[in-house]
């Protein structure tokens, strides 16, 4: 068994480094020694900024974006198209796309998305605070941007069945989106096609 070469402190840091999406042990000691190596640069300010946000940081009421304020930066934007709501899986999916800039409508983040193996039913999901939303008098279309996987498409089609007695258009993201890809990790290019090119579902 291997003993440990640091004290508890800084192997509590590694541990929770680890837990960072990408990162695994190795990967997790030397990002560790690196902050450690650059404490007055790297560790202190990273520490304050962490401790900042943790006090600061808000979910916003409205669409579900994680901010400083509530409602969120995106919220109360004046310049954004009221009529036009984007539903997405999480919040990495709406700045995704906030990057690529190729649509200014308001965001619906519904905090997952529906899985019958993982027990993820309706009422865990924002999706109430979705059809409230749509069914308001300013709201023309909503765009189903969810991932291209099985519980994705599962969920938009749920949606698009919840929404079918309301007056507006139901579109989803083109094919551009490959199957089985996350919109997290596609580029702008992609991203602005897919927006260009939606369909109703």
């Amino acid at each position: 068994m291997a003993q440990a070469v640091a004290g508890p402190e800084i192997e509590r840091l590694v541990q929770l480094l680890a837990r960072l999406p990408g990162l695994g042990p190795r990967s997790a000691r030397r990002a560790a020694l690196h902050l450690i190596g650059r404490r007055e640069q790297l560790l202190g300010p990273l520490g304050e900024a962490m401790r900042v946000a943790a006090e600061r940081i808000v979910t916003c009421t409205s669409c579900g974006n994680v901010d400083t304020s509530d409602p969120c930066t995106v919220c109360r934007d004046a310049s954004r198209d009221r009529s036009i709501i984007v539903v997405v899986e999480g919040v990495p999916d709406l700045w995704a796309l906030e990057r690529a800039a190729a649509i200014r409508g308001q965001y619906h983040v519904l905090a997952g998305v529906l899985s019958a193996l993982d027990g993820v039913r309706p009422e865990h999901l924002a999706i109430d605070a979705l059809v409230a939303r749509a069914a308001e008098p300013e709201t023309r279309e909503i765009i189903l941007a969810l991932n291209a996987t099985v519980d994705g498409q599962t969920t938009a089609h749920y949606v698009t069945d919840l929404l079918r007695h309301l007056p507006l258009r139901v579109t989803r993201l083109a094919h551009g989106v490959p199957v089985g890809g996350e919109l997290d990790y596609l580029d702008e290019g992609t991203l602005q096609a897919a927006l260009r090119q939606r369909q109703a579902f």
